[in-house]
């Protein structure tokens, strides 16, 4: 087969062409976001035609990325481009079978398992201040309902006003990506979230009198919304990032002994750069964990987050192994 001349930037838009639509909009973001490292690395080495490209070439992307990297990113990074490869190959930009000699990084078990969670007196504390200070706003609402639901953002951001039923109450979780809120798992991450009254009156204040009264580019009432439509991803992760500071929710006490009118943490754009703040999925994280410790069936807490006991286990109950002992307290007999 003779290879065509074609330019690594070429490659790459027409594979995130190719794969759009098949998958999540955080995948595509995520698969553009590393293909955009290996343009960085290929230009930085004057590569300028993926003809050019052998399989020592892509592992020393590999090492090049490992030096910035825990291994599991790199892990992740490689498995895209190794898709980005085998794909280079049906437009005849590299050799077939090139994708077959990529090398994955290997990862422990410990490295693929992320420890970041919010607890639940932290969840405690933010959302009583919340409730205090903010009460029925955007930030209290995105707080509430990915606590109470242990839900994914995607999940959050594909909610509608509609969605909610207030009579019984519960959240309406459905898979739309025709109107671009796709759900991880497609219908099947579909379910009803029921909530607590407390939860819901909360719910049904910020939409009477807090929520941004606005419509998507489709004609969806969203939820979550701003001014502009739809939250973004990155605005309901900003909105996280701030609700979780200590400093925002323990009466501007630093635990890292920072100056808070020098804190580089304190901008809105910069919440992220606290090291006490926590992103959306360790909501998650923290939910269910909380949840098993409460007691709660793991089968009930699967089913209302949308995830295997399997996964539940391995990723997501980050309980001590005190905690862990003490849930099977009540089920031991004396044999």
């Amino acid at each position: 087969m003779k290879l065509k001349p074609t330019p690594p930037k070429d490659a790459v838009n027409r594979y995130l062409r190719d794969v759009e639509g098949h998958i999540t909009d955080k995948t595509h973001y995520n698969y553009s976001t590393t293909l955009r490292r290996f343009l960085e690395w290929c230009d930085e080495r004057g590569i300028e035609d993926m003809n050019d490209l052998d399989s020592e070439l892509i592992d020393r992307f590999k090492e090049w990325r490992l030096e910035d990297v825990k291994p599991i990113t790199a892990k992740n990074d490689m498995n895209t481009v190794r898709n980005f490869i085998e794909y280079a190959a049906t437009i005849q930009a590299v050799p077939t079978g090139l994708s077959d000699l990529i090398r994955i990084p290997k990862v422990s078990e410990d490295d693929e398992i992320c420890d970041e969670y919010l607890t639940r007196q932290e969840a405690k504390s933010i959302l009583q201040y919340l409730s205090k200070y903010e009460y029925a706003s955007t930030r209290h609402a995105v707080m509430l309902i990915l606590w109470k639901g242990g839900m994914r953002l995607s999940g959050l951001r594909a909610l509608d006003v509609r969605d909610f039923d207030q009579a019984r109450p519960a959240l309406e979780i459905r898979h739309r990506p025709e109107t671009k809120t796709p759900l991880k798992r497609k219908e099947k991450s579909e379910r009803d979230v029921i909530l607590s009254p407390d939860s819901a009156e909360i719910i049904s204040d910020y939409i009477n009198d807090r929520r941004d009264e606005t419509t998507d580019k489709f004609g969806r009432r969203p939820l979550i919304s701003t001014r502009e439509g739809r939250a973004a991803r990155t605005t309901i992760q900003k909105y996280v990032y701030t609700s979780t500071r200590p400093c925002h929710h323990n009466g501007g006490k630093c635990p890292y002994n920072r100056d808070p009118d020098t804190c580089e943490a304190i901008p809105f754009d910069q919440a992220n750069k606290c090291p006490g703040s926590v992103s959306p999925h360790a909501i998650r994280r923290g939910y269910v964990t909380a949840a098993q410790n409460a007691g709660q069936p793991k089968d009930v807490t699967s089913e209302r987050v949308n995830m295997s006991g399997k996964i539940l286990d391995k990723h997501y109950d980050k309980g001590s192994h005190d905690e862990k002992a003490e849930r099977r307290r009540e089920y031991l007999k004396d044999i």
